[in-house]
């Protein structure tokens, strides 16, 4: 028997069954994803080890002026949008899960839309509706007769409370998604228990289906939250002194990447504590269906009142949260396309493109090597490396930023060094300040998105499928590019688009690791807006808006789908 056949014996035991089998043609997978994972955490790692170093005092400096300040501000911030995140996500979902609230096709996919508008772009367009000078109170003066701002009240766009609203308008859909795929998931057998023993609606969706609900709901709250901590635009633009705004203005402004990486360390215990504490809060608890059985949900009617009610509570979000500001951006391109004025943010986009393209077809080969090594071979280490190559997602843009650019420098440095030594001439800056470094970090941040759906993919497959290419004598790298890879088009293609959705809009990473006078879209409408030119960055920011659009639409069509036994409706 040969060495192949030998392999081949080996799988179809293992999946039989028996005793796992060490498989020498596996290795390759192991090692290489190992090193993968290996690469992806130099990031954290770097931060770390600049954390401990030398800050020059400015730590000391921070810690005893504006440091309890960020703390303060970071958490309000994250209480309060998770707070609003919850509420509007998980009432939407059950809402439009279990109720028949008219528009209810419509919301169904709609009430996802927000999520395709990044946060700084809807606070840059209620602050030119809503400020002093905008439409809204101008109107109110117009109408009452007052003069000044002194005459009446009006909550103050540019504020903390203001950036929580912000926030939970773009990102409660995190919420929903999760809740509604878990809503459509239950069992109706507990809810019609509910309903025998006297509970009625709102105590049924309290008392069952959201506890049952919980370990998705706390999932897309804690996504939500970890975005609320990545942003800079927001927090920039409203003056709201939270963590990353601190991490940037200590590493450009007071030139200190230690202080900076300082900052970043306690940021990234805000994320682990927001996994700690869930994780705590559900410990020795379980939420498994307590049936088999699935139908079709039923759709229960509703009072004409509460008909209305319930369609007012699902079209809010969506007016504020995407039409509206859509709408208004539309304009203000229509406007300025009027004008000539669209031309410059052509070539930001094409930077966009070049860098979220680039970052996702490599994030796509990285998934796959790492899931496929998995399935290829149950390897303790590969898995714990699999996982470890994921958690870019939880690092906000701004730590991994620092992290990116700290080895880059010292690999470039380096390489000097030995070039002066031996050659006599300076090589310079091979990979900082170059679009290497700005894709390496989408990759590192965003390889979550590209593994989650190709594992995804990967399950839907039968392990026969595999053990019948091996019988026809095909390796395993022959048996992924002929038989897995046309069977996961659609999981592939999500991985890449959502990769690519999120690296258009990042903003805070990009500012920090972009090259000299290299903008994207997002710095592009960043920096306009910051100086007050809303109508001039309106077609980039319009532009960031349309194409996360598609990739809403495809996830809603993909929960829809998803409980056993469903049928269309």
């Amino acid at each position: 028997m040969d060495a192949w056949t030998a392999d081949t014996v080996s799988a179809s035991t293992a999946a039989a069954g028996g005793p796992p089998v060490r498989r020498r043609w596996a290795w390759g997978w192991t090692v290489g994803g190992l090193m993968i994972a290996a690469v992806v955490m130099v990031p954290l790692m770097a931060v770390a080890g600049l954390a401990m170093g030398s800050s020059d005092d400015i730590w000391s400096h921070l810690a005893s002026t504006v440091l309890p300040h960020y703390v303060r501000t970071t958490l309000l911030l994250i209480t309060g949008v998770g707070v609003g995140t919850l509420v509007i996500g998980a009432g939407t979902a059950w809402l439009v899960t279990m109720y028949r609230v008219p528009g209810r096709g419509i919301f169904e996919w709609a009430l996802l839309l927000p999520l395709a508008v990044p946060a700084y772009v809807i606070a840059y367009v209620y602050t030119d509706v809503l400020e002093y000078a905008g439409p809204v109170q101008g109107l109110l003066r117009a109408t009452f007769g007052w003069t000044s701002a002194a005459d009446y009240w009006f909550p103050e766009i540019r504020s903390l409370g203001g950036a929580v609203a912000m926030m939970s308008l773009v990102l409660y859909p995190y919420v929903y998604l999760l809740a509604r795929a878990a809503f459509i998931d239950q069992s109706v057998c507990a809810l019609e228990v509910g309903r025998t023993l006297g509970a009625g609606p709102w105590r049924n969706f309290r008392r069952i289906a959201l506890p049952l609900a919980r370990p998705a709901v706390a999932v897309g709250v804690s996504l939500a939250l970890m975005e609320a901590l990545n942003d800079f635009g927001t927090v920039d633009y409203f003056a709201v002194a939270t963590f990353t705004a601190g991490i940037y203005d200590v590493w450009l402004n007071m030139n200190s990447t230690a202080g900076a990486a300082q900052l970043a360390s306690v940021l990234l215990l805000f994320v682990l504590a927001l996994v700690v504490v869930e994780r705590m809060a559900r410990r020795q608890r379980r939420f498994h269906h307590m049936s088999t059985r699935y139908r079709t949900l039923p759709c229960h009617p509703l009072s004409p009142t509460g008909r209305w009610l319930a369609f007012a509570a699902c079209l809010l979000p969506l007016l504020l949260g995407f039409v509206v500001p859509a709408s208004l951006l539309l304009v203000y391109t229509l406007e300025t396309t009027a004008t000539g004025a669209t031309a410059s943010f052509l070539g930001y986009a094409a930077n966009s493109v070049l860098l979220s393209g680039s970052a996702a077809g490599i994030a796509v080969i990285v998934g796959l090597i790492l899931a496929y090594g998995v399935r290829l071979h149950e390897n303790p280490a590969l898995r714990v490396a699999t996982r470890i190559a994921g958690v870019g997602y939880a690092v906000p843009g701004a730590v991994l930023a620092i992290g990116v650019l700290v080895p880059m420098a010292a690999f470039d440095n380096a390489v000097d060094g030995l070039a002066r030594q031996y050659l006599g001439v300076s090589t310079g800056l091979l990979l900082s300040g170059t679009v290497v470094v700005v894709v390496f970090g989408y990759v590192a941040r965003f390889l979550a998105l590209s593994l989650g759906s190709v594992e995804a993919g990967l399950a839907r497959i039968t392990p026969a499928m595999d053990d019948v290419a091996r019988t026809l004598g095909c390796a395993p790298a022959a048996t992924l590019r002929r038989v897995h890879l046309p069977m996961m088009k659609g999981s592939i293609a999500t991985a890449a688009l959502l990769v690519f959705v999120d690296g258009m809009k990042e903003l805070p990473m990009t500012m920090l690791l972009r090259p000299f006078n290299f903008d994207t879209l997002a710095t592009y409408v960043h920096q306009l807006a910051s100086d007050e030119l809303l109508e001039e960055c309106a077609p980039g920011a319009l532009l960031i808006v349309l194409v996360g659009v598609l990739p809403v639409i495809l996830l809603s069509r993909t929960i829809r789908r998803a409980r056993p036994g469903a049928v269309e409706e």
